[in-house]
């Protein structure tokens, strides 16, 4: 792979780590510097751009694992990409934040199946992940406003119609922040995934949407009963759909798509819920009847 390549000349060349030469071959690629890389980008489509840029970010976090540096599997993010559409059909122009947009593959990989306007912006405490994220929207040519701070601070975005996020899992360190938040924890440490939804909630329209990758452990754990609390205060459960076990190697490691909706005026919430586990990606049958199913919900449930 040509990319993969370029990336391991200037790798060595610099004597830089792998995600750190993807950069600079990613920003080359950009500024149009193509002949000294070989490299016939124009011919790409942005998925297939997306999808080169994600192998090599895969190959770069191998390299050196940090507990941060994650990516959302390629067909969750495609699923979840279709649900945005679904849920912003009416909109003839959408707002989209993504909180924790690390390398922007789950928010790039939405934005390539969205056919309408699109004001997005991504929030990113790793200058490495921003970085890797600006690349690969620029690569894509897709304008996404990036804000290198502190998700849990505040962020100079208007509201939007709709928040995704595969959420950041752990404790969050700076108590004096999460004592802004009524999801900070009674005793010790807050959980950095529940402050996340709060804020998001803080960041969405009244009547918008949140699509969120959440642990299947997050209703069980010790704050799960302060966390339902809130959500039924300020929001709407709209749905959960449990991704196929199969997906992960670990009980613990299993998520969720959870799907939230900000309570506003003439905002109603679903006459049922849609709870479902959904199939392997792989079983291309039953996932088209899965997807008829939703459809069928959204129509009935999305006014």
């Amino acid at each position: 792979m040509k990319l993969d390549e370029n990336t391991e000349k200037i790798q060595n060349d610099r004597d830089l780590t792998y995600l750190e030469a993807l950069i600079h071959t990613g920003e080359m690629l950009f500024q149009e510097n193509k002949q000294s890389l070989d490299f016939d980008f124009e011919e790409l489509t942005k998925e297939q751009i997306r999808k080169s840029l994600q192998l090599a970010i895969l190959k770069g976090m191998k390299e050196a694992i940090q507990p941060n540096h994650v990516m959302t599997p390629d067909a969750v993010s495609l699923f979840m990409g279709y649900l945005v559409n679904k849920l912003t059909e009416k909109n003839e122009v959408i707002r989209i934040l993504d909180p924790a947009v690390g390398s922007g593959n789950l928010l790039t990989a939405i934005l390539n199946h969205t056919t309408k306007p699109v004001y997005s912006f991504g929030v990113e405490p790793d200058e490495t992940l921003l970085k890797l994220a600006y690349v690969s929207a620029n690569l894509q040519q897709h304008k996404i406003e990036l804000f290198h701070q502190d998700s849990l601070m505040d962020i100079l975005v208007d509201p939007v119609d709709i928040v995704v996020g595969d959420l950041p899992i752990g404790y969050y360190p700076n108590e004096e922040v999460a004592n802004r938040y009524q999801l900070k924890s009674k005793e010790g440490m807050s959980y950095t995934h529940h402050l996340m939804i709060e804020q998001s909630l803080n960041y969405a329209k009244e009547g918008g949407f949140l699509v969120f990758l959440i642990p299947n452990f997050i209703f069980e754990s010790d704050q799960a009963k302060q966390l339902h609390s809130f959500i039924k205060e300020h929001a709407h459960i709209y749905s959960l759909l449990q991704l196929p076990t199969s997906m992960f190697k670990e009980k613990k490691h299993e998520k969720s798509i959870f799907i939230l909706r900000k309570k506003g005026e003439g905002i109603k919430a679903p006459s049922q819920a849609l709870l479902a586990e959904l199939p392997t990606f792989s079983n291309k049958q039953a996932l088209g009847e899965m997807v008829t199913s939703i459809n069928n919900w959204i129509e009935l449930n999305i006014k």
